[in-house]
């Protein structure tokens, strides 16, 4: 039996632990297993560097999502921010670190915020229980 060859890399830039969620299962269900992912979990810094070059907002936020090609994306989550978001929203930290990663997989999809980007949102947080 031939190993399935991994299509996502996960980076952790800052000095958290990473909550244990099945970030490459999530990834093929969203986009298939031969797109090719690299996650990245960044701090304040970099988020808001980021967020100013290519969005035009000076402020850190919370999730970047970058195509590259068709079939190739980059995910940045802002470690600092999601952590102080989920107690704002009173939700448990891997479970908002999911949704924000749900979120980012389906911008790389090619939906923009509406009901529909939530809708697809929706099924895959309800299929992994988050």
């Amino acid at each position: 039996m031939k190993k399935s060859e991994e299509t996502i890399s996960i980076k952790n830039q800052t000095k958290g632990k990473l909550p244990s969620l099945p970030f490459e299962n999530i990834k093929n269900k969203a986009l298939g297993k031969k797109y090719e992912l690299s996650l990245v979990f960044i701090g304040d810094k970099l988020s808001k560097r980021l967020n100013t070059q290519y969005r035009g907002k000076n402020s850190p936020t919370n999730i970047l999502s970058f195509p590259l090609s068709e079939d190739s994306g980059e995910i940045f989550i802002n470690y600092k921010l999601a952590e102080k978001q989920a107690k704002k929203y009173e939700r448990e930290f891997s479970d908002f670190i999911g949704f924000l990663f749900i979120h980012g997989l389906i911008h790389l999809k090619g939906f923009e915020h509406s009901s529909r980007m939530e809708e697809q949102e929706d099924k895959i947080r309800k299929f992994f229980n988050l």
